[in-house]
C-alpha cells in the first residue's frame, strides 16, 4: 500500500501519452541516456538552489525589516516585491519539472510514485501551496500569526526541498 495508491492510475495514464516520445527520441539518439537520466535533477537542483534560495533570503530580509530595499537581485523592485515573484516562478518550474521528472523517470522503464522522492515532492507542493496561501491572511486580525507561520514555515519548506534534492540524488543513483 502507498500513499499514492488513488492517483497512481491517472498520473499513470498522463505521463503514458508522452513517454513514447521521449523513448522514440531516446532510441534515435536524438536526447543522449545522460541527459534522460540527470537532466530533470540537474534543472530542478539550479530551480532551487537560485530560485529558491534567493526567494528564501529574500523572506527573511523582508522579516528582518528589509523588505523596502531594492538589490541587485531584485532588478529593480523592492524586496518585499520581488519575493512573491522569484519564490513563485520556482513554484510553478518545480510543478512543472516535476511531471517532467515522472515522464523521464517512466522513460527509463522506473516505476512512478514508489520512491522517497515521491514523496519529498508531494510534501514539497503541499508545502508552497501552502505558503502561497499564508499571505491572503497578513491583513487579517492574525495577521502576524499569519506572518510567524509563513517565515518559520517557508525555512521548513526549503528543508524539505533540500531533502528532495538527496532525495532525488539517491534515486538517480539507484539505477
Amino acid at each position: 500500500m502507498s500513499a499514492f495508491d488513488g492517483i497512481k492510475e491517472p498520473i499513470q495514464s498522463y505521463v503514458d501519452i508522452w513517454t513514447p516520445m521521449f523513448k522514440q527520441a531516446s532510441e534515435s539518439g536524438l536526447v543522449p541516456d545522460f541527459l534522460l537520466h540527470w537532466g530533470h535533477g540537474a534543472a530542478m537542483a539550479s530551480v532551487l538552489l537560485s530560485m529558491g534560495v534567493i526567494g528564501a533570503y529574500m523572506g527573511w530580509q523582508i522579516r528582518l525589516g528589509n523588505g523596502e530595499e531594492v538589490t541587485p537581485l531584485t532588478l529593480g523592485d523592492t524586496i518585499r516585491e520581488a519575493h512573491p515573484k522569484i519564490i513563485g516562478g520556482a513554484f510553478f518550474f518545480f510543478l512543472l519539472g516535476g511531471q517532467g521528472g515522472l515522464v523521464l523517470l517512466d522513460t527509463q522503464g522506473k516505476s512512478i510514485l514508489e520512491s522517497p522522492h515521491a514523496m519529498t515532492a508531494a510534501l514539497s507542493v503541499a508545502l508552497l501551496a501552502t505558503q502561497a496561501i499564508l499571505p491572503k491572511l497578513f491583513a487579517t486580525e492574525n495577521g502576524k500569526l499569519a506572518r510567524d507561520v509563513h517565515a518559520y514555515l517557508g525555512t521548513a519548506t526549503m528543508t524539505v526541498l533540500f531533502a528532495h534534492l538527496v532525495t532525488g540524488l539517491n534515486l538517480g543513483l539507484s539505477f
